[in-house]
């Protein structure tokens, strides 16, 4: 779980720095063992992956030197102090100082380990969260709004620089709180429209009554109230580029009207009969199977076809989670500007929660997260926290409660079924049996009790 990261142990009497040293290279870390302050001074580097532990009395520069050392080249650099000399005086200027715990001898050497341990997490997950944001500082274009590391998100970026200079209609299939407004957005930045008007339109928030007005706008004396010349969304798009978003709620007699101007490319206001040119992209957004609305009749056929051109199909966010940690920091960055907060660490715990939850929400609901963790707001709405860990659980320790977590949601989505749980966690059948052993999962319980055929 530590890999890559050390303890720097500062100790002037050999036999003690031997014998710790020790302790803790047998719980498996590594230990970077130093006579005095000076000689450990050259490891302590802004961003080092390193936690120090120092006696306070030692020869030439002393542990508190080297603390405040510490503090001015990376606050975030965990140190424990150790002495046989000290006092509640002195741990109180070395917490002020900004120590991450004081120890004082004579001590459990598990209780040493323990509190090494607790500040390599600490470490681990603060040069994790510099990471990230590090690298949301380092995109550009395309990169920096559609945020993501996996795969899937690699893919559907690598789709919209394809797609953004050409002029096809598309349309981006994806759960509610995908991003496919963004996503439509960034089509039109990316393009040659990128100076003309973007223009959203929600089909699901118009009364129908004002739906064909609203998009093809009307002559005045078009009907009663309407008193002068009114440009639709269509026209006003002109040039550059027309989201419809929710489309499969546009009523059926407006499909036929918006499958004309995407056939002529001409628009026709209300009460006139001239036809007016244009020059608009469509993107048509959905979370609804088009196709299937279509076979039932309550979705033109002819309409999906002629906009089933180039897809764009978002991935639900259960289907990317190692974009999670990376979407949360980003949020949380735009929530301590909005609400001018400082940012909140990010406990163990946290993100543990994070990566367990399901987010039927998606994106949108992870913005919302990041929203209630800077504002300090508790809600259990749509959550599925776990139970937090009792002191002392190590990170390794927790991460393994998140994958026991994600098997057993897997399972039960799955009924059990070994195939299509292996499918919805992307892993081998050996490996996925070994998980199952060593978590002490039993497939029973997530499979459906047989039928009684006597019933």
């Amino acid at each position: 779980m530590f890999e890559g990261y050390k303890i720097l142990f500062v100790e002037d009497d050999p036999p003690v720095r031997a014998s710790l040293t020790q302790t803790l290279e047998l719980e498996g870390l590594e230990v970077c063992a130093c006579a005095s302050a000076e000689e450990a001074l050259p490891h302590i580097q802004a961003g080092a992956q390193i936690v120090v532990a120092t006696d306070v009395r030692l020869p030439g520069m002393d542990g508190l030197s080297l603390l405040k050392h510490a503090v001015a080249i990376d606050p975030d650099i965990p140190v424990v102090l150790v002495t046989a000399h000290g006092d509640v005086a002195m741990a109180v200027d070395a917490m002020r100082a900004g120590a991450y715990d004081f120890l004082e001898k004579p001590f459990a050497p598990e209780r040493f380990v323990d509190t090494l341990k607790r500040a390599l997490e600490k470490r681990v997950l603060r040069v994790a969260v510099d990471e990230l944001r590090g690298q949301l500082q380092r995109r550009s274009g395309v990169e920096a709004v559609l945020l993501g590391n996996s795969p899937a998100m690699q893919q559907v970026r690598a789709q919209v620089l394809n797609l953004a200079n050409t002029s096809a209609d598309v349309m981006i299939l994806g759960e509610t709180g995908t991003g496919k407004e963004l996503v439509a957005r960034c089509l039109h930045d990316q393009s040659n429209r990128r100076d003309r008007n973007f223009v959203a339109i929600n089909c699901g928030g118009l009364p129908e009554a004002l739906f064909e007005s609203e998009l093809f706008g009307h002559e005045p004396g078009a009907y009663t109230s309407a008193g002068k010349r009114r440009i639709g969304k269509i026209e006003h798009a002109n040039g550059g580029t027309l989201l419809l978003d929710e489309i499969e709620t546009m009523p059926i007699n407006l499909q036929i009207k918006l499958l004309r101007v995407l056939q002529e490319r001409r628009v026709e206001r209300l009460g006139s009969n001239e036809e007016l040119p244009i020059n608009v992209r469509i993107i048509a957004a959905t979370k609804a199977d088009l196709r299937r609305l279509s076979e039932e009749g309550k979705f033109r056929g002819d309409l999906y076809y002629r906009l089933n051109v180039a897809t764009l199909q978002l991935p639900p966010l259960s289907a990317r989670r190692d974009d999670i940690p990376l979407l949360f920091e980003h949020f949380v960055g735009q929530a301590c500007a909005r609400y001018e907060r400082p940012a909140p660490e990010l406990s163990p715990q946290r993100l543990r929660e994070l990566m367990a939850h399901d987010w039927p929400g998606n994106v949108r609901e992870v913005r919302n997260a990041a929203d209630r963790f800077v504002l300090a707001i508790q809600s259990d709405e749509g959550s599925q926290p776990l139970d937090a860990p009792t002191p002392g659980h190590s990170l390794a320790e927790q991460m393994d409660l998140v994958e026991k977590a994600l098997i057993e949601q897997a399972l039960r989505k799955c009924q059990g079924r070994i195939p299509s749980a292996m499918e919805m966690l992307g892993t081998a059948k050996k490996t996925l049996y070994d998980k199952l052993h060593r978590h002490g999962i039993e497939l029973d319980r997530f499979r459906e009790p047989p039928r009684d055929s006597h019933r």
